[in-house]
């Protein structure tokens, strides 16, 4: 049997048009710790947040992005080209963590249901980056999936 690599921890990067806007919506709406020395503006720089153990988050100003993507054109406000997906333990806490997203200024994409694949919802952060949230147990406890 061949065990392939851990790569951890992953780094996912997103373009932001406000870097201070960023690091409020995730430092509030998502309750992530930023890490970094702080700059002038008083925000990371670089700007990243721990997800887990094995995943960071990092917000870059969309007018900078293209050091990353060169020639490959990143898709514009209002088109997705990824879904990032976090479990929570259960059904209330997608509720939850929606709420607060929202609060702190996303936008609701669909109202957490019972869906074939499990309780789940998602929002949109104030760039339009689409995040799912999805319990890992129902409400007598039972895993989701």
């Amino acid at each position: 049997m061949t065990v392939g690599r851990t790569l951890a921890p992953v780094t996912v990067s997103l373009p932001v048009a406000d870097r201070m806007a960023a690091y409020t919506f995730y430092r509030d709406g998502l309750g992530l710790a930023a890490v970094g020395k702080l700059a002038e503006d008083g925000v990371p720089e670089p700007l990243r947040f721990v997800v887990n153990d094995g995943l960071r988050l990092m917000l870059i100003p969309a007018d900078g992005f293209d050091w990353i993507t060169g020639d490959h054109t990143v898709a514009g406000p209002g088109h997705s080209e990824c879904v990032l997906a976090v479990p929570v333990g259960a059904e209330r806490e997608v509720d939850e963590m929606l709420a607060r997203a929202v609060r702190a200024g996303a936008r609701t994409v669909s109202e957490p249901d019972h869906r074939p694949w499990g309780y789940a919802g998602a929002f949109a952060d104030p760039d339009g980056h689409l995040w799912l949230i999805q319990a890992e147990q129902g409400e007598g406890g039972e895993r989701a999936d």
